[in-house]
């Protein structure tokens, strides 16, 4: 059964223009609002800016935010009794300063539960139980504004320095995306017509808005892509119409956050790095697909995680007959898929893993979760060997797969 093809349009008038600022706006659902354990907290810090409060941290509304009156300063989220916290999640508003330096604390005792450098998103510490927990901005170009500061109970790890060469094995990343998919989708903030590929490097942040049109939306891999990611940038919160071309091409390691195909087209996403490391896929989803949506073809590992599918193929495969062989790894976390074939197919032949947990499926019911291929030389077709579970290829249990 093929899946149906969305309606085609084109909006006119619209020039694309690339910004560095970030802004999570998707809309939060009842399962993220249960889920973030700000909602229920109160909130104090260092010092606020004229017109800001420290409660707009956690109001889940993305459109309000708290800036210190320097370029450092620090916000708590607090509780009336003890807390289990063990991830964050720091969502920024557009036109403040950018952080270089932060670091999380147990508001209780001063201790250090994280740090790092550079924008985060989602932060992850030992599961700590606490009354107070702060995030400190030590280092930024001016005042940052912070629209959320959620918090919850469980989550994954924070991405680590990537291997520089050469195949590798899966490195932690994060495990939860943005919140649990449930199938709802975002509404556009409008409209954006371009005539072909956008370069990103850096960050770009579609602000919600709906990129279109380049290709046929057809299977033909000679399709240019709407993006095209350099080594280490982020693709967020944008909204891919139809058709799309060849969807995105990750050009080295690149993060795609929070971004949706209404039309996967040939590809969603294409992974192509050589160097080694991890690229991620958080949040977001993708529908109106007939074979993969996200295609591996460089080396390295692949991590997706709080990612919704419907209607397509397979979520992940790792090429079996590119001109280059290699070892490739995935890892899939707490994804939705719907009226889907394969969760991911890997080349057992060449040592590839599958790390699947918490995939939750409805309407799939011959699905394969994690099926093995036998890679071939280019312009011979892979042979499929069959469905692995728990072993050395397919790391995936029976009791990681929800059907409903």
């Amino acid at each position: 059964m093929r899946r149906p093809v969305a309606l085609r349009w084109l909006a006119v008038g619209v020039t694309v223009t690339a910004s560095a600022a970030i802004t999570l706006s998707l809309p939060l659902t009842n399962a993220m609002a249960a889920d973030n354990l700000s909602l229920s907290g109160g909130a104090d810090g260092s010092s606020k800016a004229s017109g800001t409060s420290y409660g707009n941290v956690k109001d889940g509304n993305t459109g309000t935010y708290w800036a210190p009156n320097a370029t450092t300063g620090y916000v708590s989220v607090k509780w009336s009794s003890a807390t289990t916290v063990s991830s964050a999640v720091i969502k920024q508003a557009s036109g403040g300063g950018s952080i270089s330096a932060w670091r999380v604390l147990n508001g209780d005792s001063g201790s250090q539960l994280a740090s790092g450098s550079g924008s985060p998103s989602t932060i992850n510490f030992s599961s700590t139980s606490l009354k107070k927990l702060t995030f400190e901005i030590t280092s930024a170009s001016s005042a940052p504004r912070i629209s959320e500061f959620e918090t919850y109970s469980s989550g994954g790890s924070t991405p680590t320095t990537s291997p520089t060469s050469g195949p590798t094995s899966p490195t932690p990343g994060p495990t939860g995306g943005t919140g649990t998919p449930t199938g709802a989708w975002p509404s556009s903030a409008g409209n954006v017509s371009i005539s072909g590929t956008v370069s990103v490097s850096g960050t770009f942040d579609g602000g919600m808005k709906t990129y279109c049109c380049i290709g046929d939306g057809s299977q033909n891999e000679s399709q240019d892509p709407m993006f095209k990611i350099a080594n280490g940038g982020t693709l967020q919160n944008v909204i891919i119409g139809s058709p799309a071309g060849d969807g995105v091409h990750c050009e080295g390691t690149c993060t795609i956050r929070n971004v949706w195909w209404n039309d996967i087209g040939e590809d969603a996403a294409t992974f192509k790095g050589t160097g080694g490391g991890t690229s991620y896929v958080i949040g977001g989803g993708a529908r109106n697909g007939s074979d993969k949506t996200f295609q591996h073809n460089g080396n390295g590992t692949v991590s997706i995680s709080g990612f919704y599918l419907s209607g397509s193929g397979k979520l992940y495969r790792g090429c079996g007959n590119c001109t280059t062989s290699y070892q490739r790894h995935v890892k899939i976390d707490n994804v939705l898929v719907n009226n889907i074939d394969m969760v991911a197919g890997i080349n057992s032949n060449w040592g590839d893993t599958a790390t699947i947990t918490r995939v939750t499926v409805t309407n799939s019911s011959d699905l394969t979760v994690c099926g093995k291929y036998q890679g071939v030389a280019k312009g011979s077709e892979p042979k499929y060997l069959g469905e692995g579970w728990n072993d050395s290829n397919c790391k995936v249990k029976e009791s990681d797969i929800t059907y409903k």
